[in-house]
């Protein structure tokens, strides 16, 4: 296991309704990651991970491309230095915000 990070992740372009908050956490499980994945009513997709940097940049990969029927335009990654306390530990979907 490497360096455990906390990254926020905000997901551009035609992603809702298309699984993305589904796939995204399916993905995130498979490598063991905490967080959570939420819509946000301007379009976009948030996500709040952590825990292995390597795993982390393939989950980054991940939503890069994300399910077949997304079509992603951005994603803006911000490294946090603090961990927040709303990290559960595993990864779940939350409610549009």
């Amino acid at each position: 296991m490497g360096m455990k990070v906390t990254r926020r992740l905000c997901i551009r372009g035609l992603v809702q309704g298309v699984g993305f908050r589904a796939s995204l956490a399916d993905e995130a499980r498979l490598r063991g990651l905490a967080g959570w994945v939420r819509n946000r009513r301007d379009g976009t997709v948030e996500a709040l991970v952590q825990g292995d940097a390597q795993e982390l940049d393939t989950l980054v990969a991940w939503a890069r491309r994300g399910p077949r029927a997304a079509r992603v335009d951005r994603v803006d990654v911000e490294e946090l230095s603090t961990t927040p306390e709303d990290v559960p530990a595993h990864f779940e979907q939350r409610p549009t915000t």
